[in-house]
C-alpha cells in the first residue's frame, strides 16, 4: 500500500533527497518536485544545480520558497509530490519575517486534504549542542514543532543516516 504522506528526516548529506526521489518515482506520474530553496550565492546555484543534474528525468519542478501550501495545493491535483525542503522553507519564512505558527498550521490542515502522495523532506537540525543565538534557537524550535506536527499525521517517517533509511513510522521502503 503506498503511503499518502511520508516525511523523510536526516542530516546534511544523509540521502534524503535520493530517498525521497526514489519513493516518488517509484509511483506512476507524472511527479512534481516542489524546491523551496533561494540561491542567494554562487554555491548555492551550483548546488541547486547539482540537484536537478541528479533526477531522474520526467519531472516538473515548481520553485515556490513561500507559498508552500499553495503549491502543493496545485501540484497534487496532477499527482505524486516531492517537497525538498522543510527547513529551507522555514528559513525564508524567517527571513521574510513571515508568521510561522500561521504558514505551519496551514500547511498541516492542507496536507490530509491532498489528492496524491507527498513525500516531505526536512533536515533534522536537533540532534546537535544548544544553538548560541537567538535566530538558531528559534529556527531549530520551529523546525522540531514542524517535523513532530507531520509525523503525527504522516503514514510513514523515515530517518536517514549514511544513505540507509530507518523506519520512525510506517514501513521502511
Amino acid at each position: 500500500m503506498t503511503a499518502r504522506l511520508t516525511l523523510v528526516l536526516g542530516g546534511a548529506r544523509s540521502g534524503k533527497s535520493a530517498m525521497a526521489e526514489r519513493l516518488v518515482t517509484d509511483l506512476p506520474g507524472p511527479w512534481t518536485y516542489i524546491a523551496t530553496a533561494q540561491a542567494f550565492d554562487a554555491e548555492m546555484r551550483q548546488r541547486i544545480r547539482q540537484h536537478q543534474a541528479d533526477r531522474v528525468p520526467g519531472w516538473q519542478t515548481l520553485e515556490e520558497p513561500m507559498d508552500l501550501a499553495g503549491a502543493l495545493g496545485s501540484a497534487a491535483a496532477a499527482g505524486p509530490v516531492l517537497v525538498d525542503c522543510l527547513t529551507l522553507w522555514l528559513t525564508n519564512l524567517m527571513l521574510a519575517e513571515r508568521d510561522i505558527p500561521a504558514e505551519r498550521a496551514r500547511l498541516l490542515a492542507l496536507l490530509p486534504t491532498l489528492p496524491a502522495p507527498v513525500v516531505l523532506v526536512g533536515n533534522e537540525v536537533g540532534l546537535g549542542i544548544v544553538p548560541e543565538n537567538k535566530l538558531a534557537r528559534e529556527f531549530r524550535d520551529h523546525a522540531g514543532r514542524l517535523h513532530q506536527d507531520i509525523a503525527r499525521i504522516a503514514d510513514r517517517v523515515l530517518f536517514m543516516a549514511a544513505g540507509l533509511p530507518l523506519a520512525l513510522k510506517g514501513e521502511a521502503p
